[in-house]
């Protein structure tokens, strides 16, 4: 048996005997679940529990291991699942318009949560948490998006937008509508962010000529392009750290 299934069994059994009474492993199991959570942090339960402590929120009179399971094989992962549509999550047997919404309302909540480490203090103080935002919210996207963080002169967030958004195969990018608009916003630097979801993490051509055209429509404004970065499921590249931005 696996590692972490032995810690699973072996947390079921602390549970079972705090509770006071000895039920089998497929009564109560729901109430087993929240005190496992309470008890000993939910970053303990598996993917399969997590996701099954979740659904019960969304289904409350079904034993959901099994959808739970399910989900999870069919999208191949739990961020799978979280990054699902709620059109794609409807084809699995048993998952309603309740479940798809409390999916999708997690999957909101974990994209603030990692917003707000960039929002309230200089972006390039904690490039891993920029970076981490980035991946959530963009990694597991099926379709590619320019997305641009827009910051001050103190390297503060003014605003974070997607720009454009193209085919699974190419973005158009238009160098000065991007130029335009940070001027606006009254920009002093910019950082671009665009994701690749074949997972293939090499610039293309088109990507580093592209990269190239913002800097020069920036130029002119005293606006820097500070770096892009390609994000997808499998891991980020920085044009910055690669050398092919100066």
């Amino acid at each position: 048996m696996a590692k972490d299934s032995d810690d699973t069994l072996l947390l079921d059994m602390i549970v079972e005997r705090q509770s006071g009474k000895e039920e089998p492993h497929y009564s109560g199991h729901r109430d087993r679940l929240r005190r496992k959570v309470l008890t000993f942090g939910a970053e303990t339960l598996p993917d399969y529990e997590l996701l099954e402590f979740l659904l019960t929120f969304a289904i409350p009179r079904r034993d959901v291991k099994p959808l739970a399971k399910e989900m999870i094989a069919a999208f191949d992962s739990f961020a799978g699942v979280m990054n699902a549509s709620p059109e794609e999550l409807a084809r699995v047997k048993g998952v309603k318009d309740t479940t798809a919404a409390l999916i999708a309302a997690v999957r909101n909540c974990a994209v603030r949560l990692a917003k707000n480490n960039i929002s309230d203090a200089p972006v390039l103080a904690d490039w891993n948490a920029v970076i981490a935002y980035c991946k959530i919210d963009m990694g597991q996207k099926k379709t590619e998006c320019l997305r641009i963080l827009f910051l001050d002169s103190r390297g503060r967030l003014i605003k974070d937008e997607i720009v454009q958004k193209g085919s699974v195969n190419q973005t158009p990018v238009f160098p000065r509508e991007i130029a335009k608009r940070a001027l606006e916003l009254e920009a002093s630097s910019i950082i671009m962010v665009h994701n690749h979801p074949a997972g293939d993490l090499r610039p293309s051509k088109n990507d580093i000529v592209m990269t190239k055209a913002v800097q020069n429509a920036l130029a002119p404004l005293d606006i820097l392009l500070l770096d892009h970065l390609i994000v997808s499921k499998n891991g980020h590249v920085s044009f910055k750290a690669c050398g092919y931005l100066k």
